[in-house]
């Protein structure tokens, strides 16, 4: 399995104003936006650690996964959430040479915590041998700072915070931002259980 962001959030999106804030930085001077490059630096950070600590992704963007076969003959999970579109789903032969799956053949179950794409018949379309197939699809909470649940927000500000000021330690995640991330927390199935 191989998962690649094919978009990034640009700088503008980052919530550097509130993050500003947050830090209780002075403002009204010529050279406010002087450090704000520190300032994404630490909230590209945080928000790296959170997503991969939560397998959510804060601010929508594009992925792509690529797996040599599927998980289950009629579904696959999708390893980050909340999947809002999947653009196609192709088909790739030893050769290189691409087909896309008929629309009609798979559906998208849209699910916060775990996305899957679902068989419309008996069993999703057949990777060729030795090939892959290749799910092209947007996840995120929404495009903008202001879609992503306030708790998370919180969380983001108060581990960028902790970059920012240096503070150094075995686990970055502390106890006030792991509280505020549990709910989001991946659900782990056993055995005998959903997929």
């Amino acid at each position: 399995m191989d998962l690649i962001e094919t978009s990034v959030v640009a700088d503008e999106d980052l919530p550097v104003a509130a993050f500003r804030a947050h830090l209780r930085l002075g403002t009204g001077f010529a050279d406010d936006a002087s450090g704000d490059a520190l300032l994404v630096q630490h909230l590209r950070g945080a928000i790296a650690l959170i997503e991969g600590r939560i397998g959510k992704a804060l601010i929508s963007r594009d992925f792509r996964l690529t797996l040599l076969g599927w998980r289950w003959p009629d579904a696959q999970a999708i390893p980050v959430a909340p999947v809002t579109a999947v653009a196609s789903v192709t088909l790739v032969d030893v050769e290189g040479t691409e087909t896309e799956a008929p629309a009609t053949a798979w559906r998208l179950v849209v699910d916060r915590h775990r996305p899957q794409i679902l068989a419309t018949g008996a069993v999703l379309p057949g990777v060729p041998t030795n090939g892959r197939v290749e799910i092209a699809f947007t996840a995120g909470f929404g495009a903008s700072w202001d879609a992503v649940p306030d708790d998370l927000k919180q969380a983001v500000l108060r581990l960028a915070a902790q970059f920012y000021d240096g503070r150094t330690g075995a686990e970055p995640i502390d106890g006030p931002i792991a509280a505020l991330l549990q709910r989001w927390a991946p659900v782990r199935v056993t055995a005998g259980g959903h997929r």
